[in-house]
């Protein structure tokens, strides 16, 4: 315990001092500040007449020291113990995605992993294109509380064209990437708030042909494998012999050395782990058997699937590898694949989305770049190419208004001599019809001098007729 000084009271004589001080080293204790100030309270009861002053003295600060009792070793080696608390008190968080084909017991096998019965419904064969639907759960284990999300692929596999089977779940993960790097990205951000999303574990499901893997499935882990820790199991692995599997794991670790994928490996970095995990390593691909019906073995009710031949029991490690399967995923290497996750897979993405955004850690110069220098930097290029686009944009916009320009001073000149010729036709018919009008005009002043003439001539005659027969 720290030593801390106190201040006494001046004493009646240097005698009394030195026998307070004697008493306050053989006693080994020395009151905390809190004590001291606590003899001068109202707590504070006078000396009897009869008692030396210095003893007084020392009875009070005894009755006022307070004792400190240790509840445990104390060190920064607690530490470890203070993180596995607030760890717990949090609660984690767990996602797997199950990819292969319609019936091949992805949903069975996520019941029989964790003991429970998840909520599933049975996928048509008709689906026009994959679709990818999650789950999530609140599980508990003791003290230990898991947010687990099950993600499943409907109707992979059912189309005639396969080839963009993978299209919907890369840009599923990838989603769910890009919203974990906006959280990160945004000024006022929450992390231990955010519900994780990104996908921790990929069991993929190889349909137990016993004659290799298919195109989809090389297709589809090739893309995978970079973005998520893909492990391959054999699901149903009841339905063929002992030797087949057998020959049928082999082949299939050739076709994926052959192809370059790379699937997940079980850390071998850990001492206590590398025996076991370097086996398990050499397991790979898990033959499992999943099962929600339970069969009486014995005294023990198991789960495992009746046929007429006999019992496969599902934790038998001589009729299948689920305990494996259990023991790799979910006892002893979730936190590492939880760490992969994210120091490889999302890291990987984040590289790639910045550098294509143009960011970068070094400059031309091969020297160390900040942030804020690339933001600014990019900042001055946007407004630059903004400036060179909106020069662009105007000399082409002054262009379309000179061709328009020379356009409607086409058509305005066209229309003009079309008004001219129009003008002259109609001039030219205007004096034609004047020229008709007065040849009408002349026609029909001499037709009527010649109707006058025709009617003196004939009045003339009747008046000479008239004469003619008077006379007579």
């Amino acid at each position: 315990m720290a030593s801390v000084a106190v201040e006494r009271p001046p004493s009646p004589s240097s005698s009394h001092a030195s026998g307070i001080g004697d008493r306050t080293s053989r006693e080994g204790s020395v009151p905390s500040s809190a004590s001291t100030r606590s003899v001068s309270s109202s707590a504070f009861t006078a000396p009897s007449p009869d008692l030396h002053l210095g003893d007084w003295y020392i009875d009070q600060i005894e009755e006022k020291i307070r004792t400190l009792k240790l509840s445990g070793h104390v060190g920064f080696d607690s530490l470890p113990d203070q993180l596995v608390a607030k760890s717990t008190q949090n609660g984690f968080t767990f996602n797997i995605l199950c990819i292969g084909e319609t019936g091949m017991g992805k949903s069975t096998l996520m019941d029989t992993l964790f003991n429970t019965s998840f909520e599933s419904n049975p996928a048509p064969h008709t689906l026009p294109a994959v679709k990818l639907k999650s789950h999530t759960y609140e599980l508990q284990e003791s003290n230990v509380r898991l947010k687990l999300t099950i993600v499943d692929t409907v109707g992979y596999g059912d189309q005639i064209n396969k080839g963009d089977s993978f299209t919907a779940i890369v840009d599923y993960i990838d989603k769910q990437f890009d919203d974990y790097l906006q959280e990160e990205l945004k000024i006022k951000r929450s992390l231990s708030a955010y519900h994780d999303s990104r996908i921790h574990a990929c069991l993929y499901f190889i349909c137990p042909t016993g004659h290799g893997l298919k195109s989809i499935d090389l297709v589809c882990m090739k893309k995978l494998d970079s973005k998520v820790n893909v492990i391959p199991v054999i699901a149903k692995a009841d339905t063929i012999s002992k030797s087949e599997l057998t020959k049928f794991k082999q082949r299939i670790i050739q076709e994926i050395k052959a192809n370059c994928i790379q699937i997940y490996q079980f850390p071998t970095d850990d001492d206590t782990m590398v025996k076991v995990n370097t086996e398990m390593n050499n397991q790979i691909p898990f033959a499992v058997v999943g099962s929600t019906d339970f069969v009486r073995v014995g005294n023990k009710m198991l789960r495992a699937r009746q046929y007429p031949w006999g019992t496969v029991q599902v934790e038998n490690e001589s009729h299948c590898d689920f305990t494996k399967l259990r023991e790799m995923l979910i006892r002893t290497n979730m936190e590492d694949m939880r760490e992969v996750t994210h120091q490889r897979h999302y890291e990987l993405y984040r590289k790639k989305i910045l550098e294509t955004m143009g960011f970068s850690d070094v400059g031309l110069d091969n020297q160390p770049v900040s942030f804020q220098q690339t933001f600014e930097q990019k900042r001055v290029e946007h407004r630059e190419e903004l400036q060179r686009k909106e020069d662009e944009m105007r000399q082409t916009f002054v262009l379309r208004v000179k061709e328009k320009e020379t356009e409607l001073k086409e058509v305005e000149k066209e229309l003009y001599t079309k008004y001219d010729t129009l003008k002259r036709e109609h001039a030219e018919e205007k004096k034609r019809f004047e020229d008709l009008k007065k040849r009408l005009d002349e026609e029909k002043a001499e037709f009527q001098k010649r109707k006058h003439q025709v009617a003196t001539q004939q009045l003339t005659s009747h008046t000479l007729t008239l004469g003619k027969s008077k006379k007579k």
